[in-house]
């Protein structure tokens, strides 16, 4: 695979139904940043990151410092519960302030410019929430031949490109029927469990016979028992009456977040699983693929399991307790986890 990479997450708030509003990552040190980055790119051997977020800003920060190390950037803002017209409004501004960067390292920026939209954005398919829509799509799955993602995208793809000149994707569901003309890469989020094992790369064969690059956008596993096989790789274990608590003003210092009642660590789950789909991607013919995630702070690890939020992680770090650090880095605030060791050597396998 040319493209070898990790999603890295500047600070994503998510709205709506569900979420309340949560935001993940809340403040961004450079210095720590810049550390990250460098530790991304020698000790992990990944040549590429997929720079997550919802602040333009940090977004511009954070891929100028990571193609200043020599890496790739895929851009991704991330806005949701949004309606098409200000999701497209707030993506055409990040396209805009990146064009500088994307002038400066040509063929190094890509911007991916949504993802999941079906679910995550306003309108395109019923319902209040992503569960509503996810309900409403299992009931009726024609909802999906409407035609409006579609629409929004040959809509949006024309005006990002008259601000930004440089390559564009689109990270989609594997269910979602996406026209594929307008863009330099096919981008899927495609996750293998248990489930889907048997088939993991039979569904990437149409995508394949594009024509065009196909980049896998995001895969990755969870640090629980039983993970691999759970079917919550959407949604995930932490309690969430307590994490909606949690982000209440006054209220949310008193309730902890916490995990479900029955789960275990097992940190071999997610390097095993994390080799095998690595193994299976490295044979497919994808052009690239992009890790969820590198490290995720507010989910810290914690020697009581009903308080280990990195459980819950798709990292390939455990975030520790406040103002500890780690022992093999230091400096930094989180040990690497099994999986880092293996996803390093399939990234830096010649």
């Amino acid at each position: 695979m040319r493209h070898r990479g990790v999603h890295y997450d500047t600070g994503t708030i998510f709205r709506g139904p569900g979420y309340s509003i949560a935001t993940r990552r809340g403040s961004l040190d450079l210095s720590v940043v810049r550390r990250e980055l460098q530790i991304i790119r020698d000790d992990l051997h990944a040549n590429a990151v997929r720079v997550v977020g919802s602040h333009v800003d940090r977004l511009i920060s954070v891929a100028r410092l990571a193609l200043d190390l020599g890496l790739e950037v895929w851009l991704s803002p991330s806005f949701f519960e949004y309606s098409a017209s200000v999701t497209a409004a707030r993506t055409v501004e990040a396209a805009r302030a990146v064009a500088p960067l994307g002038a400066a390292y040509p063929g190094r920026v890509v911007i991916i410019v949504g993802a999941e939209l079906t679910l995550f954005m306003k309108g395109l398919v019923a319902g209040r929430s992503v569960a509503d829509r996810l309900e409403n799509l299992r009931g009726d799955p024609s909802r999906l031949a409407n035609g409006r993602l579609d629409e929004y995208l040959a809509s949006l793809v024309p005006a990002v490109r008259a601000v930004f000149d440089g390559p564009l994707t689109y990270a989609s569901l594997l269910f979602e029927r996406v026209d594929w003309t307008p863009f330099d890469y096919v981008g899927v989020d495609h996750y293998r469990d248990v489930r889907t094992a048997d088939r993991y790369l039979d569904v990437l064969e149409p995508l394949l016979a594009t024509g065009r690059p196909v980049i896998v956008t995001e895969f990755g596993m969870r640090t629980f028992a039983g993970a691999e096989s759970s079917g919550a790789l959407g949604f995930g274990i932490t309690d969430s009456i307590r994490l909606w608590l949690h982000t209440r003003p006054v209220v949310g210092r008193l309730v902890r977040s916490r995990v479900r009642a029955g789960y275990q660590r097992d940190e071999d789950v997610q390097a095993r699983e994390l080799d095998e789909t690595l193994a299976a991607l490295e044979q497919s013919g994808v052009a690239g693929a992009l890790l969820s995630t590198f490290v995720t702070p507010e989910a810290r690890t914690d020697d009581d399991p009903r308080y280990d939020l990195d459980m819950d992680s798709l990292s390939l770090v455990a975030s520790l307790p406040t103002r500890h650090h780690g022992t093999a880095y230091p400096d930094m605030s989180w040990e690497p986890k099994k999986s880092f060791a293996v996803v390093a050597r399939h990234f830096g396998a010649p």
